[in-house]
């Protein structure tokens, strides 16, 4: 590094955004993740050891991805190389894969190539890797916010750890926030900056999980605010609100905030009484309340609380949301209320939300493998592919249903779903009835 590569080095230091000057580097100084960085955890040995091999992180945006690869960076003894597939393209991989070539053959060093945004590149960027990722040549560590499983190459996939990141939790931005006003060297700890508790509380909250959006918010007030007559810079709930652009919730009876309201909005749906749930929709709306977080609400409660006695319910509670999204408030409030009062009034059943976690329950517990007349099998040429050896085609049979193992051998007669016999779940009900009795 020259004269000017260090002066450049050092005045981004001084420029960069707060995220970025706060980006931990070692594993120690990482809030969140513990599920797979605490103590004893496969990838927190993998980087301690440096051993790792290629692993593709996903989650949503300021959840670590990025801040993972800046720890291995600070960790390996590996040549650490970077890209962004928004800018980056496959001459720009063949460049990193002939240094790494050299640095394995000419030193025995390993070369770590990141990534990010790993899912823009197409199919051939992608396929460009997989030789030298199999080979060794170069040690992959992918970050996406898409599902990988949906965005990245399958054989990419299997020569991949994966691993997904959380949302932070409101106690780990918090934390962050206090890092960011206390740290002389890198942080806002220089300016005298004061965090009001509330302020605090809802910039953590605000953020939701999304670490970056809460320190480039603390960042904005404390560079926008006049410092008072001790020199310390005030961040009150007023600004904190202000740098975020979110409105800050208020509520007007002590004990009567955010969670209390909006756990009493869906227990008056789920109880059928629709007076009570446009009430407390009208409280939030006046509070300042995110209308999303209000549709996502109604959407869960539509699901969970009413099921199959009104499929119709889920219908009209998503395309309250979409209306939510489209036209804003104060509109808004209309396809809201009309959701909230049709999930209100119909008919409850919760026999779909029981039997998805009774079965997730059996997963957890039973190892089972399918039955063998249920197996996919594929045919070598063209055309349909061959039925396994003793299934049953539905369709050849009346009311186009014939009784046959579905269940693996080890949860055989099990009930999962239990339907009700109120509202469209009696019809359920009453035709499963039928069907089955028919074919004995």
């Amino acid at each position: 590094m020259d004269l000017f590569d260090y002066m450049k080095e050092k005045n981004l230091e001084r420029t960069s955004p707060l995220a970025s000057r706060l980006r931990p580097r070692t594993l120690d100084e990482v809030v969140g993740q513990q599920h797979i960085i605490g103590r004893g955890k496969l990838l927190y040995r993998a980087i301690k050891a440096d051993k790792l091999s290629s692993v593709i992180f996903y989650g949503p945006p300021g959840t670590g991805k990025t801040t993972l690869a800046q720890v291995i960076a600070n960790t390996t003894n590996a040549i650490f190389r970077q890209l962004n597939a928004t800018t980056s393209g496959k001459k720009d991989m063949e460049t990193v894969v002939n240094e790494a070539k050299e640095a394995l053959g000419g030193f025995g060093r390993r070369t770590i190539l990141f990534i990010d945004e790993i899912h823009r590149f197409n199919k051939s960027q992608q396929d460009y890797l997989l030789p030298f990722v199999e080979d060794g040549t170069i040690v992959l560590i992918g970050a996406t916010t898409e599902n990988p499983y949906f965005e990245v190459n399958s054989a990419l996939l299997s020569r991949s750890t994966i691993f997904e990141l959380h949302p932070l939790t409101k106690e780990d931005v918090g934390i962050l926030l206090d890092r960011a006003v206390t740290d002389r060297d890198r942080g806002l700890g220089a300016m005298h900056v004061k965090l009001l508790p509330e302020a605090r509380n809802f910039l953590a909250d605000i953020a939701g999980g999304d670490a970056r959006a809460a320190l480039n918010a603390i960042e904005l007030a404390a560079m926008t605010t006049e410092p008072d007559a001790l020199g310390n810079i005030v961040v009150d709930l007023e600004t904190a609100s202000e740098c975020i652009q979110k409105r800050a919730v208020h509520y007007d009876q002590a004990g009567d905030q955010h969670y209390d309201t909006i756990s009493a909005f869906i227990k008056s749906m789920r109880g059928s009484d629709p007076d009570a749930a446009v009430y407390y929709l009208a409280k939030m709306l006046a509070a300042g309340e995110d209308i999303k977080f209000i549709a996502r609400r109604i959407m869960i409660c539509a699901s969970e609380d009413v099921g199959n006695a009104d499929p119709q319910a889920l219908v009209v509670a998503v395309a309250a949301c979409q209306s939510v999204e489209r036209i804003g408030l104060p509109e808004a409030r209309i396809p809201l209320a009309q959701a909230a009062i049709y999930v209100a009034c119909a008919p409850k059943s919760n026999a779909a939300y029981g039997a998805v976690n009774a079965a997730l329950d059996i997963v957890g517990k039973v190892r089972t493998s399918v039955p063998g007349h249920l197996k996919n099998i594929h045919a070598n040429g063209a055309g349909e592919a061959p039925q396994a050896v003793g299934y049953k085609y539905a369709h050849d049979y009346p009311n186009h249903y014939v009784k046959q193992q579905y269940l693996p051998d080890e949860i055989v007669g099990t009930h999962f779903y239990e339907p009700t016999e109120i509202g469209y779940e009696a019809t359920i009900k009453e035709y499963l009835d039928r069907i089955r009795a028919e074919a004995e």
